[in-house]
């Protein structure tokens, strides 16, 4: 079993990937809805919001965690590495290599919630990679556009909300671009057009190919190819949207639980 969590629905890209190359593996999911988004938070407030979401997961007794969500994976993992004995992985090093290798003229933009960007967390796992030209574009809005369901390729709320974050990566000439949160695949499409040549960087499915990897080398216990869902608030929103996210509707009971209890 494989433990999954973001602060909301965002994870939900990961673990469509997931799903899609480990097909048979049951999957616990945790949505924190109740305090979406972390980004805005501070690194403290961040990491115990992390801890909360490991401990209730290690209920499950998992083989591997995906802390699928940037900005816990830009600012936790150290701290998570310290207190937990589960292997737990976030989405960056795993996309900044994807990053690396997709980039021609070797100038990467990144985009994420402010903790992430503050974390300077892409910067340093690129320079472990190569030299490369470097813009780095908070994106406050995006979760919350995404969460509250401003996603159609005609919405002109979210077509005028990135055409504003995305000038700067476009002036830079950028041709590649990190996804730096889970929540932004949902939104490709205006990002797309907005950056037209520039290749997307899905940190959802680079993170979900560096579980798969990670559990080769971990025993299975017994799966059943179940998926189980766990929100911190309104699971009916969560049901409502997961479709969204998922590309059909939440394929398992999705459960209320109080975070704050763990």
């Amino acid at each position: 079993m494989i433990g999954v969590f973001d602060s909301g629905l965002g994870g939900l890209t990961a673990l469509k990937e997931l799903r899609e190359l480990m097909p048979n593996e049951d999957v616990v999911y945790f949505g924190d809805t109740a305090r979406v988004p972390y980004g805005p938070r501070t690194p403290e407030t961040i990491v115990s919001y992390a801890k909360q979401d490991v401990r209730f997961l290690s209920e499950f007794k998992p083989r591997a965690i995906l802390a699928a969500c940037g900005t816990v994976s830009s600012t936790a993992m150290d701290a998570l590495g310290e207190c937990f004995t589960t292997p737990i992985i976030g989405v960056v090093d795993a996309t900044a290599q994807a990053a690396a290798e997709a980039t021609k003229n070797g100038k990467i933009g990144i985009i994420g919630t402010a903790a992430t960007i503050a974390s300077r967390s892409y910067e340093k796992a690129l320079s472990k990679l190569g030299d490369y030209t470097l813009t780095a574009t908070p994106c406050p809005l995006f979760v919350p556009l995404v969460e509250n369901g401003f996603t159609a390729p005609d919405c002109e709320i979210t077509r005028l909300t990135v055409e504003h974050y995305l000038r700067e990566i476009k002036a830079a000439g950028c041709d590649t671009l990190i996804l730096g949160c889970t929540h932004y695949p949902i939104i490709a499409h205006h990002i797309a057009k907005a950056l037209p040549g520039v290749t997307l960087i899905n940190s959802g499915k680079s993170s979900a190919q560096a579980m798969k990897a990670l559990c080769e080398g971990i025993p299975e216990g017994e799966n059943t190819a179940s998926v189980s869902y766990y929100v911190s608030d309104d699971k009916d929103g969560f049901i409502r949207q997961a479709e969204l996210f998922l590309g059909h509707a939440a394929d398992g009971e999705v459960r209320q639980i109080d975070i704050t209890r763990y």
